[in-house]
């Protein structure tokens, strides 16, 4: 009897393989993928740790988003083509003079008229030279990527308006100024709270001389930026620089990939985004509610520098639109994990979890209501865009990956 069981069972744990072969390759798929012991996926090498992180449920956000259905953004232009490299941040001192602009060749440009057109008005670092730094339209490559932290790469632009001086954020330099008469400029902060400063992004001046400004994140430096959006790491910090003593105070701590800073015209209250949370929040500097922090307003994509009209609203620049895969990947870190260990291209996976980006333009109140919406849906003329100016009956626009500023007569007709 006990010889006539064993081809029984040996026949039965067989068929078993040979009944499912696909439950066995695509455990043994999925078991790969998950452990990348051959480093094929597009994050291999990086030190990914990828975190829980706060959004806004998609369906709310999205279903009283009003939204441009002219895509009016259309009616713009692209001016200065092939002459600015990556504009982040676009200014005008206080005689009206410019714009200016921080390119990602490492200097601040300023436009002087037709006939002259661009000058450089300063470069970020002493040892600045063209032959390494001037790379015209490679320099919002991954060519100048290993170029940046030598050339330095200014993001937020602000004029003291009393003094003159232009405040410069550095993503590698840290908070620089620039005299009246341009030049090299001159560092003022590279550390807070005994930690480097490894991605200074944006700033804006209180009217009592300080410097607020952000420093996106702890780990990352700005070429790597993406990697803080994957992760959805929570390192980055507002900063404040004191004029009077240089000393930098951390305002904030714990923040998303804290962005773009504006501070409201009554002084009361600064504005700042987190782009991975696709929010703009709201930091009380005086009143009874000094030192509070709050949800401003949520956003339909990824916010990046937030400007002030000078009549009580703010320009947002934002690349949308969110998915719902998004707030899915945003909740679950180690779906996240396993996602980018898939053997494909990081272009590839990311295309697959989200929509094709576009260029939408919100004007908030002071409440942080929709006043006004611009889109360009079909990406023909804007994308990736990075700040909006609205100055002489014009919005500025600027874009941190191209080599053109956008223009766009306001208010439409």
């Amino acid at each position: 009897m006990e010889e006539k069981k064993k081809p029984e069972q040996r026949r039965r744990g067989r068929d078993g393989v040979v009944q499912c072969p696909h439950l066995f390759f695509t455990a043994l798929a999925l078991a790969l993928v998950v452990a990348d012991p051959f480093r094929l996926g597009p994050l291999a090498g990086v030190d990914y740790r990828p975190v829980r992180h706060e959004l806004a449920p998609y369906a709310e956000v999205m279903g009283s988003w009003p939204r441009d259905e002219e895509s009016r953004l259309r009616r713009g232009r692209l001016e200065f083509v092939g002459e600015v490299f990556g504009p982040e941040s676009i200014e005008f001192d206080g005689e009206g003079r410019g714009p200016y602009a921080g390119l990602a060749d490492g200097r601040v440009v300023r436009w002087m008229g037709e006939e002259t057109r661009w000058e450089t008005f300063a470069v970020m670092s002493p040892d600045w030279s063209e032959e390494v730094c001037a790379n015209g339209v490679n320099s919002t490559t991954r060519k100048q990527h290993d170029k940046e932290e030598f050339c330095g790469r200014p993001l937020g632009l602000r004029f003291h308006r009393e003094s003159g001086e232009l405040y410069v954020a550095d993503a590698y330099h840290g908070l620089m100024v620039v005299g009246r008469s341009g030049g090299v400029a001159t560092s003022l902060a590279t550390e807070a709270g005994g930690s480097p400063i490894r991605f200074a992004n944006d700033l804006d001046i209180h009217r009592n001389g300080s410097v607020f400004f952000t420093d996106t994140s702890m780990r990352y430096s700005r070429k790597d930026h993406l990697n803080i959006l994957l992760e959805g790491e929570g390192t980055g910090r507002l900063l404040r620089y004191d004029t009077d003593t240089g000393a930098v105070h951390v305002v904030l701590k714990g923040l998303v990939f804290p962005n773009g800073v504006q501070i409201s015209e009554d002084q009361q209250f600064l504005l700042f985004s987190e782009t991975t949370n696709c929010r703009i929040m709201k930091y009380w500097l005086e009143g009874p509610r000094t030192g509070e922090l709050e949800v401003f307003a949520h956003l339909p994509g990824f916010p990046d520098n937030v400007r002030s009209n000078g009549k009580g609203q703010f320009w947002v620049a934002i690349d949308c639109c969110r998915t719902p895969a998004q707030e899915l990947f945003a909740t679950r870190p180690w779906l996240r994990a396993a996602f980018l260990k898939i053997p494909m291209t990081l272009t590839t996976l990311t295309r697959r979890a989200a929509t094709r980006m576009h260029t939408v333009l919100a004007l908030l109140d002071g409440e942080g209501d929709v006043v006004e919406v611009l889109e360009d849906r079909g990406r023909e003329v804007m994308k990736l865009v990075s700040e909006v100016r609205e100055v002489g009956r014009k919005l500025w626009i600027g874009t941190v990956a191209h080599n053109h500023i956008a223009t766009v007569p306001y208010p439409l007709d």
